[in-house]
């Protein structure tokens, strides 16, 4: 079984080939959050995520003797690039499995490092079954993506910088995937200090950790889509479950918009590039979902690595969430003048007109009118509110968007 002197082992073994991340203290976040808040910016490690920690201290510990035929990995994204990575800094051939879904960056970004890339399934748990076939058929080593000794120690080198950048540390959350993290961080906390309180973060959409804590045994659950991917693990890993029950203090759920409004946040506020699953931790603080008042509370930020086409659409979301924009549609006169009223309307309000579709031909739109579809930037739902409130008061008829 791990046990601490592993996870400080670990340390020892990844000296110059990992970065000891950031804490950085969050003024903004500390006081939406009523805790003093710090970050641990695992998305400024190297492939842009913690993982790389647990995959290069599983390589080395593998013999030399069982690396003739490379190694074989599972992975939504982030182990991908921590497998890929290490691999070719030990000259290991490497090919990994991932879902059909999975981000076109972390893709390209795995290939990059040197690996094969094998495309398999619609989630994690298909495309696990699928490398564990492969393996079977090819000989070549495993790497888990969790539910591994080495890499739960090599993820646990996390919680061992943490106390060392912050020694008063009281509570310290981590996101919760398949458990590999927080095993690791719970257990160098705990262990070091169990007065620290070590809390887990999973998206409501796939809560397989807090279905399987709550029967006390691990569980398969149906998982929705949801942005924070990097944690979208419908079964945990028998390992990691044992640690978590006997190591971590409880585990909360956050919802799709909690998450995206927390990733804009980062972005806005501290200028930092956070992908879902990274930003699930600091949500919970953030919406309150944890028993932490005026605690000093770190958020472990897990990763980074963002598809680029997808930022849009999580700002967009956020903003969306946020009462930052708006997407009105209403049918105006098809006559001059009539768009310059409607707009002058918007303006006096400081709505900021982003873009118009204006449609003179349609199912439901008639000689004569003509359907303005409007996306407008707002200050907050209250704006929103406003704004509506006075076009209705001025006779336009709203379409929901």
């Amino acid at each position: 079984m791990i046990s601490l002197t592993d996870i400080i082992q670990a340390r020892e073994n990844m000296k110059g080939v990992v970065h000891t991340t950031p804490l950085d203290s969050s003024k903004t976040f500390s006081d939406i959050a009523k805790n003093e808040v710090y970050l641990k910016l695992e998305n400024l490690q190297k492939t842009g995520s913690f993982k790389v920690r647990g995959s290069y201290n599983k390589l080395i510990s593998i013999p030399k003797s069982e690396l003739d035929k490379g190694v074989i990995a599972a992975s939504a994204g982030n182990h991908a690039q921590g497998v890929a990575y290490s691999s070719r800094i030990l000259d290991i051939p490497c090919t990994i499995v991932m879902p059909k879904g999975a981000p076109l960056s972390k893709i390209q970004a795995t290939k990059r490092y040197g690996a094969k890339v094998e495309l398999y399934g619609k989630v994690f748990d298909e495309a696990l079954e699928f490398s564990k076939r492969l393996k079977d058929e090819t000989g070549a080593a495993f790497i888990h993506a969790f539910d591994d000794e080495a890499v739960i120690a090599g993820q646990g080198t996390v919680g061992l910088e943490v106390l060392e950048q912050l020694s008063d540390v009281e509570a310290v959350i981590c996101p919760v995937g398949g458990g590999g993290l927080i095993a690791g961080v719970g257990m160098a906390i705990k262990e070091m200090n169990p007065a620290v309180k070590v809390y887990g973060v999973e998206a409501l959409a796939c809560s397989s950790m807090k279905s399987s804590l709550d029967a006390k045994k691990p569980m398969t659950v149906e998982a929705m889509p949801t942005m924070a991917d990097g944690i979208a693990v419908k079964r945990p890993g028998n390992l990691t479950f044992e640690l978590i029950q006997k190591y971590v203090d409880d585990v909360f759920c956050v919802d799709e918009m909690e998450i995206a409004r927390s990733m804009l946040m980062l972005l806005e506020r501290n200028k930092l590039l956070v992908e879902g699953s990274g930003a699930s931790s600091l949500a919970a603080l953030l919406y309150e979902k944890l028993p932490l008042q005026n605690k000093k509370v770190v958020a472990v930020l897990s990763g980074g690595n963002v598809d680029v086409n997808f930022i849009s659409r999580i700002i967009q979301y956020g903003m969306v969430e946020a009462g930052r924009y708006i997407q009105i549609e209403t049918v105006i006169k098809d006559k001059p003048g009539e768009l310059e009223r409607l707009l002058q309307i918007v303006s006096e309000l400081e709505g900021n007109i982003l873009d118009l579709n204006l449609q003179h031909m349609g199912v439901d739109v008639f000689p004569g009118h003509a359907r303005l579809i409007m996306s407008i930037e707002t200050k907050d739902s209250a704006h929103i509110e406003k704004i509506e409130n006075e076009l209705l008061r001025k006779g336009y008829k709203l379409r929901d968007k």
